[in-house]
């Protein structure tokens, strides 16, 4: 696999915000949503086989592994990994796009999808395959990034169009400027979590953490 970076800290956003995490960035993406803050993973990186990347889990000692990217269904790779680390105890948080199946991922309790989907401002919002609802569990939560109106508006009309279940949650692009979002979601009557991207608050952008 090519692997990007990895690194113990905490989860940074999501429903599982504050929860130590070792976490496994991938390399490679088949998106370029206009905001991105990784685009160091688009390319960079080294191989590495499994059971090194999991010499490297054991040592940071810690329960939840994240696999990020980029995007990480890309890489075959990905499900052996996966199954790796179910097998030795640890709970899993993948973190995916939205635009490639999710079907072939395992239904276990210790796997939690986190699926992205992406709004206008990302300029990728037709990459989406909205069918990657149906292959969703009530422990896994969808991701909508916000930057303004528009991105609201379309956030609120596909929760609407999809009736979907699953824990949402609302992130400002930046991933820190949160009482306008707070407003608007509170003003809305929405069910959904806003939620900053909490290493940044805590470390800035530095990569790593």
């Amino acid at each position: 696999m090519k692997i990007n970076e990895m690194f113990l800290s905490i989860q940074g956003e999501g429903t599982y915000i504050g929860v130590p995490m070792f976490f496994i960035r991938l390399t490679g993406c088949n998106l370029r949503c206009e905001w991105c803050d990784t685009k160091y993973a688009f390319y960079e990186g080294e191989d590495m086989g499994i059971e090194e990347i999991m010499q490297r889990v054991r040592k940071a000692g810690v329960e939840w592994v994240c696999i990020t990217g980029g995007e990480p269904l890309l890489q075959d790779d990905v499900y052996k990994l996966i199954d790796a680390l179910l097998k030795e105890g640890h709970r899993v948080l993948l973190e995916t796009n939205g635009s490639i199946s999710i079907e072939n991922l395992p239904t276990e309790e210790n796997l939690v999808v986190s699926l992205d989907i992406k709004t206008p401002s990302s300029r990728m919002e037709n990459a989406m395959r909205f069918e990657n609802l149906d292959y969703l569990g009530p422990k896994d939560f969808v991701k909508f990034v916000i930057a303004d109106e528009r991105d609201f508006e379309y956030a609120k009309g596909i929760i609407e169009r999809y009736k979907i279940e699953q824990d949402i949650v609302f992130q400002p692009v930046g991933g820190t400027d949160l009482k306008w979002l707070v407003e608007k979601v509170l003003n809305s009557r929405m069910n959904v979590r806003v939620l900053p991207q909490l290493h940044k608050i805590i470390w800035g952008e530095q990569r790593g953490v």
